[in-house]
């Protein structure tokens, strides 16, 4: 008989009461109506004989327990032994759905279609993690705000150090209100003693991830929980082109809290000033800039400080009537 859940059900609720009864009274009647053949108790009755906990007298007519301790390692030692059997297979099917799971992702129909839409957090944070496993020669990350959470950060270095060991080239994207956070400059201090380039830019970008520039993932419309896996060629090259026009344009992100920080400061307060002479609401603004409301506000006082005027429309006319825009120095830092 094999063991299982349904025959631990029956020995909890009924073998384990009737081999109690066997032992209070010494034994129990071989004829007893209750473990022949349609006996209320039959099932139970072969259960304890079949494991060995009851045995027939010499004699046929009674069946007497029998110490489970002399019983319980010829039950459960097979039972512990055929589960790390079945985990050890278990691993190694796991291991070769692994490699073919590689072969489909590296293949043109990976996800169905050119374009596919990926659902739910977990979801997709496996399918990156995936993709990034099966990365062999570039990851593209750009991260337009810098807040990704400690454990997020953690994981991220864990992933792009182990890319990084297989020889994959990694360059990551920030805004430039990155560098303040600290986790984050723990972050770069990591991956950049790795090998890895990380840079930042004064303006918004969308999130993006590209894999070998054969796959790029980017944000829905629909929200933050669904992906959009592009799989079309012409259309990651397309993405692959933004992402390199933003990191020619982009500073060099290092460990060091004070480097080209007054560049990156007159950046910001350049495009404060472009957002404010384009009417930007604060929360547009301060999305553009990767930084809170609060701190945008604190930008314009700034400007209004430095202009010695009390309003913002005071602020925008004193800037048209200097002729400042914004935009004085656009060109690429060398």
């Amino acid at each position: 008989m094999p063991l299982g859940p349904d025959e631990r059900s029956l020995f909890d609720t009924q073998a384990t009461p009737l081999y109690e009864e066997v032992v209070a009274s010494g034994g129990i009647d071989a004829a007893d109506p209750r473990i022949g053949k349609g006996g209320e108790l039959h099932a139970a009755f072969e259960l304890l004989a079949e494991v060995g906990l009851i045995v027939k007298s010499d004699d046929g007519t009674t069946w007497r327990a029998v110490d489970p301790a002399a019983v319980q390692a010829r039950v459960v030692a097979p039972l512990g032994q055929q589960g790390a059997e079945l985990i050890a297979e278990s691993a190694h099917w796991a291991q070769s759905f692994n490699a073919l799971s590689q072969t489909w992702r590296r293949s043109p129909s990976a996800v169905g279609a050119p374009f596919a839409e990926i659902r739910g957090l977990a979801t997709i944070n496996n399918y990156l993690m995936a993709l990034a496993g099966d990365t062999r020669e570039e990851l593209l990350t750009a991260q337009p705000q810098y807040r990704r959470g400690i454990k997020r950060l953690n994981q991220a270095i864990a992933h792009e150090i182990d890319a990084l060991k297989r020889g994959v080239r990694v360059r990551t994207l920030y805004q430039h209100a990155a560098r303040r956070g600290a986790d984050t400059r723990r972050y770069v201090a990591a991956v950049t003693a790795a090998g890895a380039e990380v840079r930042t830019l004064d303006e918004f970008f969308n999130r993006l991830l590209v894999f070998d520039r054969r796959v790029a993932v980017i944000p829905s419309h629909e929200g933050l929980d669904v992906a959009m896996v592009i799989s079309e060629p012409s259309t990651v090259v397309y993405l692959v082109d933004m992402f390199e026009r933003h990191w020619e344009r982009a500073r060099p992100f290092t460990s060091s809290e004070t480097t080209l920080m007054r560049d990156i400061a007159a950046e910001q307060r350049a495009m404060t000033i472009r957002m404010l002479l384009e009417g930007r609401a604060d929360p547009a603004g301060a999305k553009r800039l990767g930084v809170s409301p609060r701190t945008y506000a604190a930008y314009v006082a700034d400007l209004k400080n430095e202009f010695e005027v009390e309003t913002r429309f005071q602020l925008g006319y004193e800037m048209g009537k200097r002729g400042i825009s914004g935009r004085e120095d656009d060109t690429p830092p060398a």
